[in-house]
């Protein structure tokens, strides 16, 4: 699915590294506010962004403003998913500013990462956006943030991959020569799937044109090309003939990105999305 489909994470799930960033950042408190400010004292800030970027994470900073301080009112003046211009106004919110100051760190540091996998995102889609091609996230998250991580890929235009090893039922190199070959892997995940009641789309990794024609026997979902070159994707593309979706994979950049698409599969991974990632800057400025 992609960011256009209006998708927003359960944040109240992941309150458990929140609740852990809170007090990892905060200890026994914040001494540096709570020794020059009064407890009852109240203010207004404003995130301004310092560069151009997809910006990500404005309902997370409003759920983590409001867990912090429940009496906080906060105004969005745009929305997640936009491409905004340096010195523009996100958000503003209003509240104990004491507790402004002790969300103010942990919200730009989850809205500077998120708005960076966003923004890569939204450059790498429009490479691609003469193709039919769709931009896939992967596995390689950071551990505890992945919901989020993939929240800020969609919103950058791109789509999710399976969200873990529970979702999608992908075999890769290891698994297929643990099991003796794609033909008979393929097997034991079917009567593995009919015992366990669950309909899950299978997705084999290929190495090489072999295994692509073994692929093809064993009827999977997806195949994915896993490291090939762009001759050689041209070649199972036409092999594939469209009887199963077909994903590129494995070391595919920015420069090599358009080539693999115009070569007509249906989807590329790039774990750079998630795991090679540039803040985007931004401050929250008192008023």
């Amino acid at each position: 699915m992609s960011a256009k489909e209006d998708f927003v994470p359960n944040f109240s799930l992941l309150d458990p590294q929140i609740e852990f960033a809170i007090h990892e950042d905060i200890g026994d408190g914040d001494h540096s506010s709570l020794s020059c400010l009064s407890p009852d004292s109240r203010g207004m800030s404003e995130l301004i962004m310092k560069e151009d970027g997809i910006i990500a994470g404005i309902a997370l900073a409003k759920y983590i403003f409001q867990k912090i301080d429940p009496t906080a009112n906060f105004d969005a003046v745009t929305n997640d998913g936009q491409w905004i211009t340096a010195g523009s106004i996100v958000f503003t919110v209003e509240g104990n500013t004491i507790k402004l100051l002790q969300s103010e760190r942990l919200v730009l540091n989850y809205m500077q990462r998120l708005s960076g996998v966003a923004t890569k995102t939204h450059h790498m889609v429009q490479r691609i956006a003469h193709t039919s091609c769709r931009l896939l996230d992967t596995r390689k998250t950071t551990p505890g943030f992945r919901v989020l991580e993939k929240w800020a890929v969609r919103l950058g235009g791109g789509h999710n991959h399976r969200m873990g090893l529970y979702d999608m039922v992908m075999l890769k190199d290891n698994h297929i020569d643990f099991a003796g070959g794609i033909v008979p892997a393929v097997a034991q995940v079917r009567q593995y799937l009919k015992v366990q009641q669950k309909e899950l789309a299978i997705e084999v990794e290929t190495r090489n044109i072999q295994e692509v024609h073994e692929a093809l026997a064993a009827e999977v979902d997806r195949i994915m090309l896993d490291n090939f070159d762009i001759a050689t994707t041209k070649e199972a593309v036409a092999l594939i003939g469209g009887r199963c979706e077909v994903e590129s994979s494995g070391g595919i950049t920015e420069h090599t990105l358009v080539s693999f698409a115009e070569c007509g599969v249906d989807y590329i991974s790039v774990g750079a999305l998630t795991h090679h990632i540039k803040g985007v800057d931004m401050s929250l400025k008192a008023l």
